[in-house]
C-alpha cells in the first residue's frame, strides 16, 4: 500500500507524465506479485492503548483515505487485540499484553494481524513481536527437596534435583543456578539436546551417617534480566544406611506415540525398574520428576506398577508432544531416572472457523459478474490434511468463491441478477477440512438485491372499452384504467398521460395521472359522437422513466334526448288538406304522416296514433305505418269537412312526441270540393279555350311523369345498393326496413286540380317529396329538392 503512494509522489514530483503512468504500471505489477507484511514489535505488560505503530506513516496513505476506504484491523484467532485510530492512523494495544499468557510455550510471540481498505478492498498483513520482559522470577516445583544417599555413596556420585521454571524466555529466562557453601557436595549444571538446562548434586566427600544424619542446602536458580530475578528451593540430605544396589530401568527413555483425544484412564506406557535388594530396599516405587505441572495433569503415574495412563484431554493443537522423568525409589532411598517423551498424534478434531469479515449491506441487480460481495477467512487448528481447508456454496446461485491471501476468500457474483425474480439471497458457505473424517462448517450470509428500473409497466389489457350515457355529468367517472411495474419503489410508481395527436382536438377525456381513473370532462351528444379512441401512456419513476401504451376507447350510449320529427305533413303547414271521395270505402288512404327521430335504437321506433278527430270512428292510423285510412265507408251523414289530430310517440323512456294536423274534406266530385274548400277562388271563366290549355298541360304533365318515374326507379336501385353501408344524419338506418314511421323510399303524389273546370275534369300525379326541417341536411353525395304539399286552400290557386 505504501509503496502505491510513494510511487505516485514521485510522479508527482518529477512532472512527467510518461515517468508517472510508467511508475503507475510498475507499481500494479508490484502489488500484483505479493502483499507486503508490515512488522513490529512491543514489550509486554505495557499499559491500554500503548501505541504500535503509526500506521499512515508506514502506508503511506493520506489520514483522509483511512476514514474514506473504512480502514479497520482484524487480529486472527477471536480476540481482537488491537485498535485503528481512523483518524490519526495510530494502531494501539487495546489492553495490556501479557506474554506468558498468549504465548505460554514459544520462546517468540508474534501476533498477526490484517488491515482492510474498501473502495476499492485492500489487505495488508502486519505482524506484532511481543518482547519479553522480566517479569517472572524463577520458581521451583517444591521448596523443599528430600534426597536420600547412602552413606557408602562414592564421591562424584550425582543426583538429580528438580529443575526450577521461569515462564521469562531469552535473557530473561532461568540462566544459573549456585549452591550454598558446604563441605560435601558441589552443584553440576548440564544442558540436555533440547536445550533445557538440568540440575545435579554432585558429592564431593564420603558421607558418614554417624557423623553427620542429615543435611541442609540452600539452592538458588538466577534469571538473566536487569535486575534479575531468584528464586530458592530447601535440599535437605538424609544420610541412608548402606544399601548397595539401586534400581535399573529396563530402558534409559521410553518414547510413545499416542493419539490426541484418546480416552482417560487408556494406558500409555508401563516403566519398569528392578532392585536386587531384599526386603524394603528391593521395594521400588515411581514418581515424576522434572516433569511440568501440564504434564503432570495429563498423564498419571501410578507409583507401584509405573504404568502412565491418561489422566486429562490430550490435545495436539496445544502440545505437540510432552516429556517426562520417572523416578524409581527403592526402599532404601536409591533411586533412579528415566524418560518418557509423549509424541501426540493429531486427530481431525477440530471443524474449520468461518469468520465474516466484510459484507456489503445491498447489491444492485445490474451488477456484473465478478463484484465482490462478502470477504471470509477460513480457519483449522488441525494439521496437514486434517487442517486443509475448501469451500463451496450450497445450491445452484449466481455466486462463486475466489481464494485471495492467508486463506481468505471473496464471495463474488458469477451471473447476472435479477431482482424481480430474487429479491435477496441466503447463502450458506460450507467449509470442510481433507482429514479422513471430514469435518465441516457452515455460514449463511444474507445478501440484499436492490432493484433498478430494467422493467416498464405493463397494462392489464391492450384495449380498454367503457361506455358513457350522453348527456352525462361534467368529470364523471366512467372506469379505470391498470399498469404494473414488477420493479419496487419509486420504479414501479406509475403515473398515467394522454398521449396528446399532433392535428386533433383536445380529447373529451381525462385519466387521473396517479391511479388510472378515466373521466369525461364535459357532456357527450350521442347524435354528434358515437365513439372516438385515445391513447394513455403508463411510465414509471425510474431514471429514465420506461413507459407502455394502451388504446382507451369511448363508446357513448344513446339518451332518448330528440323527440320526433314530422316530415309530412310539414312542421310549418298549420294544416294539411286532403281530399277523400264520398264513394271512398273502407281501408281507403287518406294520407301518410311521416316523421323521424334521430335518436337510435328503441328511441327512434315510433307508433302513430289518432289523437282527435271530428269522427274518431270514421278514420284510423296505422300503429307502425303511419298511414290514415277510412275505418269505414263514407256515408252522406259524415261531415264534409274532417280535422284530425294524429299524435307520433318514440319508445324511449321516458318517450318524446309529436303531433301533425291533418284537414280532410269528403267531396263528390273535384269542382264540388275545390268549391268548398277554397271559398275564396275567383270566378271560374269561360271553358272555351281553357280546354285546350288543359290538354295540352296534360300532354305536359304526363311527359313529365314519365321521366319522373324511371328517374325515381333509377334513383330506388341506386340507394337499394348502396342502404347498407350509407345512412342519412336524420334517419334511422332501418327507415326503409320497417313500419316503424320512418319515411320509405317510395313516392307519395299529391291529387291537383284546376279551378273551374265544372264540365271536364282531369287528373294528375306529381311527385311529392318531403321537407327535410331546419338542421337535417341531405346524406352526403345526395342533392335534393323540397316541395311541400299546399293546403287545399292553395289548390285552387295552383290550378289557375
Amino acid at each position: 500500500g505504501w509503496l502505491f503512494w510513494r510511487v505516485m509522489a514521485c510522479g508527482r514530483q518529477s512532472g512527467d507524465r510518461k515517468r508517472q503512468v510508467i511508475l503507475f504500471i510498475l507499481c500494479i505489477c508490484v502489488c500484483q506479485s505479493g502483499a507486503e507484511t508490515l512488522r513490529y514489535s512491543l514489550p509486554e505488560e505495557m499499559e491500554s492503548d500503548f501505541f504500535v505503530a503509526n500506521i499512515a506513516k508506514d502506508l503511506g496513505v493520506p489520514l483522509s483515505q483511512l476514514a474514506a476506504r473504512k480502514a479497520r484491523v482484524v487480529s486472527e484467532g477471536n480476540e481482537q487485540l488491537f485498535r485503528l485510530n481512523q483518524n490519526t492512523g495510530i494502531l494501539t494495544a487495546k489492553e495490556s499484553l501479557d506474554r506468558e499468557e498468549i504465548c505460554p510455550q514459544s520462546d517468540t510471540c508474534t501476533l498477526v494481524f490484517k488491515i482492510f481498505f474498501e473502495n476499492p478492498l485492500q489487505l495488508i498483513r502486519g505482524e506484532v513481536e511481543v518482547r519479553d520482559v522480566n517479569d517472572n522470577s524463577p520458581v521451583f516445583p517444591e521448596k523443599e527437596m528430600v534426597l536420600k544417599i547412602l552413606e557408602t555413596a562414592s564421591p562424584g556420585s550425582r543426583f538429580p534435583l528438580e529443575s526450577a521454571q521461569d515462564k521469562d524466555v531469552g535473557i530473561n529466562g532461568l540462566q544459573n543456578y549456585s549452591l550454598a557453601p558446604n563441605p560435601h557436595f558441589s552443584l553440576a549444571i548440564g544442558t540436555a539436546k533440547d536445550g533445557v538446562k538440568y540440575l545435579e548434586l554432585v558429592l564431593q566427600h564420603q558421607l558418614d551417617r554417624e557423623e553427620q544424619g542429615e543435611l541442609n542446602l540452600l539452592l538458588t536458580a538466577t534469571d538473566g534480566g536487569s535486575p534479575p530475578r531468584s528464586g530458592t528451593a530447601q535440599v535437605r540430605i538424609v544420610v541412608v544406611d548402606a544399601n548397595d544396589n539401586i534400581p535399573v530401568f529396563e530402558r534409559e527413555s521410553y518414547e510413545v506415540r499416542l493419539a490426541e483425544n484418546s480416552p482417560l484412564e487408556q494406558l500409555v506406557v508401563r516403566v519398569a525398574a528392578a532392585d536386587p535388594d531384599e526386603g524394603s530396599y528391593g521395594e521400588v516405587r515411581y514418581a515424576f520428576t522434572q516433569t511440568s505441572e501440564r504434564s503432570r495433569q495429563l498423564f498419571q503415574l501410578n507409583p507401584t506398577t509405573g504404568e502412565i495412563r491418561v489422566a486429562g484431554k490430550l490435545d495436539f493443537e496445544e502440545a505437540k508432544s510432552h516429556k517426562m522423568v520417572v523416578k524409581a525409589t527403592d526402599g532404601g532411598g536409591l533411586s533412579a531416572h528415566c524418560k518418557v517423551q509423549v509424541e501426540v498424534l493429531d486427530e481431525n478434531d477440530n471443524a474449520p472457523e468461518i469468520a465474516l469479515t466484510s459484507l456489503g449491506a445491498s447489491i444492485p441487480e445490474d451488477a456484473p459478474p465478478r463484484t465482490v460481495v462478502a470477504l471470509f477467512s477460513v480457519r483449522d487448528r488441525d494439521s496437514g490434511d486434517n487442517g486443509r481447508t475448501e469451500c463451496s456454496i450450497d445450491g445452484d446461485l449466481p455466486f462463486s468463491l475466489a481464494p485471495t491471501l492467508d486463506n481468505y476468500y471473496e464471495l463474488r457474483t458469477n451471473a447476472a441478477l435479477d431482482r424481480e425474480r430474487t429479491a435477496e439471497y441466503n447463502i450458506t458457505i460450507t467449509a470442510t477440512d481433507w482429514g479422513r473424517k471430514r469435518l465441516s462448517s457452515q455460514e449463511s450470509i444474507f445478501v440484499q438485491i436492490s432493484d433498478v428500473n430494467d422493467n416498464p409497466p405493463e397494462f392489464t389489457q391492450e384495449i380498454y372499452t367503457m361506455s358513457v350515457t350522453e348527456n352525462n355529468s361534467p368529470m364523471l367517472r366512467i372506469g379505470s384504467m391498470k399498469a404494473t411495474d414488477a420493479d419496487a419503489g419509486i420504479n414501479a410508481r406509475v403515473n398515467y398521460t394522454l398521449v396528446r395527436q399532433e392535428g386533433k382536438k383536445q380529447p373529451e377525456v381525462s385519466v387521473n395521472a396517479e391511479n388510472g381513473d378515466v373521466y369525461i370532462l364535459r357532456p357527450l351528444d350521442y347524435e354528434k359522437v358515437r365513439s372516438f379512441e385515445v391513447t394513455v401512456s403508463a411510465a414509471d419513476g425510474g431514471s429514465p422513466p420506461l413507459s407502455a401504451q394502451a388504446v382507451l376507447r369511448i363508446v357513448v350510449r344513446d339518451e332518448n334526448d330528440n323527440a320526433p320529427v314530422l316530415l309530412h305533413p310539414g312542421p310549418d303547414s298549420s294544416a294539411a288538406g286532403e281530399l277523400v271521395p264520398r264513394w271512398a270505402p273502407s281501408g281507403y288512404l287518406v294520407a301518410k304522416v311521416v316523421a323521424v327521430d334521430a335518436d337510435a335504437g328503441q328511441n327512434a321506433w315510433l307508433n302513430y296514433e289518432l289523437a282527435k278527430a271530428t269522427e274518431p270512428g270514421l278514420f284510423r292510423v296505422g300503429l307502425h305505418s303511419g298511414e290514415v285510412r277510412t275505418a269505414r265507408a263514407v256515408t252522406e251523414r259524415d261531415a264534409a269537412r274532417q280535422r284530425l289530430i294524429v299524435l307520433v310517440r318514440d319508445r324511449g323512456q321516458p318517450s318524446r312526441s309529436a303531433t301533425a294536423t291533418l284537414a280532410v274534406a269528403l267531396v263528390d266530385g273535384f269542382s264540388e270540393a275545390h268549391l268548398r274548400v277554397s271559398k275564396e277562388a275567383p270566378a271560374a271563366e269561360p271553358d272555351g279555350p281553357l280546354t285546350l290549355y288543359l290538354i295540352a298541360s296534360l300532354v305536359c304533365v304526363s311527359a313529365l311523369f314519365l321521366v319522373t318515374a324511371v328517374a325515381a326507379l333509377v334513383v330506388k336501385v341506386r340507394r337499394a345498393r348502396r342502404s347498407e353501408t350509407e345512412t342519412l344524419p336524420t334517419f334511422p338506418t332501418t327507415a326503409t326496413e320497417s313500419s316503424a314511421g320512418s319515411l320509405p323510399r317510395s313516392y307519395v303524389y299529391d291529387v291537383c286540380f284546376a279551378a273551374g273546370t265544372v264540365n271536364s275534369e282531369f287528373r294528375f300525379l306529381r311527385p311529392l317529396f318531403p321537407c327535410f326541417p331546419a338542421g337535417l341536411p341531405p346524406g352526403p353525395g345526395e342533392q335534393r329538392s323540397s316541395v311541400c304539399s299546399q293546403d287545399a286552400a292553395n289548390l285552387g290557386a295552383e290550378g289557375d
